[in-house]
């Protein structure tokens, strides 16, 4: 999935998991929308973009519109 994280034994990424909740989608409806999804699979994302945010990684702010 062009190098994005992907939750183990399917082509759901992480990214769309995230995108789903935050677009306040629930974990049942996200489960039903795809059937090899468990909710194992969207805790693991949960999990791994807490981890990602917890790395000691700054990122740099956009500059200012000029």
């Amino acid at each position: 999935m062009m190098g994005k994280p992907v939750i183990a034994g399917t082509r759901i990424t992480v990214e769309l998991i995230l995108e789903k909740l935050a677009a306040g989608e629930s974990v049942q409806q996200i489960l039903d929308a795809h059937p090899r999804l468990t909710e194992d699979g969207v805790r693991a994302a949960l999990a791994f973009a807490a981890d990602v945010l917890r790395a000691d990684v700054i990122y740099p702010l956009e500059p200012a519109a000029r």
